[in-house]
């Protein structure tokens, strides 16, 4: 491996397993690699540039579904629905400032977010569990919405997960 792959591969890890904000870890690689002047100053090819940005979407992926998967609703991992909605809003600008098609992705997080409610309203119902929802019905609809999840598509009895819990 040349030193040129190796200070990608490394910087393809970093933003891959970054924090809550990948886009943050890419342009903190783009600048260590392109224009730190302690850096390796390096132009970057279209396909080297490329992995990194599918990186950010990876992480992003790991981030939405890991806050639609019901498994981790009791965890401290998760961080609700509200952050998935502002994950999902960030994740768009960053694929529209990158020229990216996301389509995939969207496909899936609407898929997770039609499984997550369905459980999570057949939990609740059942009296097994109070919502964990942490957002309001119309940030969930508009959600719903920009992902491709239709309204039929939602539980019948989507309003019992927005009422207050005793």
């Amino acid at each position: 491996m040349t030193d040129r792959e190796s200070l990608l591969a490394e910087e393809i890890l970093i933003v891959r397993h970054s924090g809550e904000i990948p886009e943050i870890a890419f342009h903190s690689s783009l600048y260590y690699l392109c224009e730190d002047p302690a850096g390796p100053q390096l132009t970057l090819r279209g396909k080297e540039l490329e992995i990194l940005r599918q990186q950010v979407v990876a992480r992003y992926r790991d981030i939405l579904l890991r806050d639609l998967s019901p498994e981790n609703r009791d965890a401290r991992i998760y961080r609700g629905l509200r952050r998935c909605i502002f994950n999902w809003e960030r994740l768009g600008k960053f694929s529209v400032r990158q020229a990216m098609a996301v389509e995939d992705v969207r496909q899936e997080i609407a898929a997770a977010l039609h499984t997550f409610l369905h459980q999570e309203a057949a939990e609740v119902r059942a009296g097994f569990r109070q919502s964990c929802l942490n957002c309001s019905k119309e940030e969930l609809e508009g959600f719903a919405g920009k992902i491709g999840v239709r309204p039929e598509q939602l539980p019948n009895d989507l309003e019992l997960l927005f009422c207050p819990q005793a």
